[in-house]
């Protein structure tokens, strides 16, 4: 099948699922759709008992799809210049050490906390696995999920700090957890591991050099959108930036993530306030936004889809519910380490770090690392175990969330 027939599907099954959840559950939209994506799973799966067998079609279907590289080189970028596009970087300077730390040394600390703390955990239940493994493991999973989060902050009534540190964290340690992933890899599939010089230069050149060609991105955009007031090629401008600077980027081997964040924050910033009639702003805002959802909406559906190709037994059950606990309590820990190295830790309540432990929701981007891990029995359980904690983390923290902040009076513990 190509692309052309593969889309039609794609958009066919998002807006079904889409409408049964608006009609019936009410949930937040990319919530619902993963939620009927799967229970669609379950239902094929039974059909096939019965002699009707429409699991293999779609299976041939995702394996054409090749979420991986769809969320890692199509969807990524799009999504978090979206998501950045309408961030109100005065208030993200104010929270900016935290988000800076949140997005570095909190994923750092989960990785190793959950490497550690999920080796024995496999060990004892009789999954052994090498420890750079699951050091590995703590990487794909410790990044939050931007494109879970914001969908889930903009309905509700959140504290703008506790907003803002939330949201700002999630869209900048995609590219911290990228580039340890990059490093890692190597040294878990084989590879000589990497010396001191090497690990500073791969981060420099990842992190430092992914800000920066962002920054460039970002100025040069806004002085192509300054140049016209026409609000259809403003849109193309923004449309080849993320497209065309995505793409350089990974030739350039800096960090896509991070420079479609930085581009979003300049043109969002400077491009409204100073390169856009209102119009254009009006226009720009509606189709991002619809950008934004639209992907969200297909990312969903994919990632509910993806359970029938990702190997589950007894024991990858049981592993996958063992870590949940874990992945949490790493994010606490995170989270926790954070606020105390900055000297934090009194002005945000309990409540607060409860909030930003049981908020960062795990998502596409965990799936897609682990998903691009070569084929052989340990990627088969660590795919499992991300795919366990990914949709917990979206059905159960995603819908709960909510409640939590509610039940904090919103504002006032924070």
């Amino acid at each position: 099948m190509t692309l052309w027939q593969v889309l039609p599907i794609l958009l066919v099954l998002t807006a079904l699922f889409g409408y049964l959840n608006q009609r019936f559950l009410r949930l937040p939209s990319s919530i619902g759709i993963m939620l009927g994506a799967l229970a669609f799973c379950v239902g094929i799966t039974g059909l096939r008992h019965l002699g009707v067998d429409l699991a293999e079609p779609l299976r041939e279907l995702l394996t054409r799809i090749h979420f991986d590289r769809a969320m890692l080189h199509g969807f990524l970028g799009y999504l978090l210049f979206a998501g950045a596009l309408h961030v109100d970087v005065t208030q993200l300077r104010r929270n900016a050490w935290l988000v800076a730390a949140l997005a570095s040394l909190g994923v750092v600390a989960s990785a190793v906390l959950v490497g550690l703390a999920g080796y024995a955990v496999l060990q004892w239940l009789g999954l052994p696995v090498d420890v750079r493994v699951c050091l590995l493991f703590g990487v794909v999973i410790s990044p939050t999920d931007p494109i879970a989060v914001l969908a889930i902050l903009r309905k509700l009534g959140t504290a703008a700090d506790l907003t803002m540190t939330i949201s700002g964290e999630s869209l900048f340690n995609d590219g911290v957890a990228v580039a340890l992933f990059i490093l890692l890899l190597p040294l878990v599939w084989g590879g000589a591991a990497p010396d001191a010089e090497t690990t500073l230069w791969v981060l420099l050149r990842e992190v430092a050099g992914g800000l920066g060609f962002g920054l460039l991105l970002g100025w040069t955009g806004f002085t192509l959108l300054r140049g016209v007031d026409e609000y259809t090629v403003e849109i193309l401008i923004t449309l080849a930036l993320v497209s065309g600077g995505f793409a350089l980027a990974e030739q350039l081997t800096v960090s896509p993530p991070l420079a479609m964040v930085v581009a979003g924050l300049v043109v969002g910033h400077h491009g409204r306030r100073r390169a856009m009639s209102a119009t254009t702003r009006h226009h720009l805002d509606l189709f991002w936004r619809l950008v934004d959802e639209l992907l969200t909406a297909v990312l969903f559906m994919l990632m509910g889809l993806e359970v029938l190709v990702t190997h589950f037994n007894n024991r990858y059950l049981l592993a996958s519910a063992a870590m949940v606990p874990v992945a949490l309590l790493a994010r606490f820990g995170g989270v926790s380490l954070s606020l105390l190295l900055l000297g934090q830790a009194r002005r945000w309540s309990s409540a607060a770090v409860g909030i930003m432990t049981w908020g960062g929701l795990r998502g596409g981007l965990s799936v897609a690392m682990a998903l691009s891990l070569p084929h052989g029995p340990v990627r088969d359980l660590l795919v499992a175990l991300t795919y366990g904690i990914v949709v917990f983390s979206i059905l159960v923290q995603g819908t709960t969330v909510g409640w939590l902040i509610r039940g904090n009076d919103r504002t006032e513990a924070y």
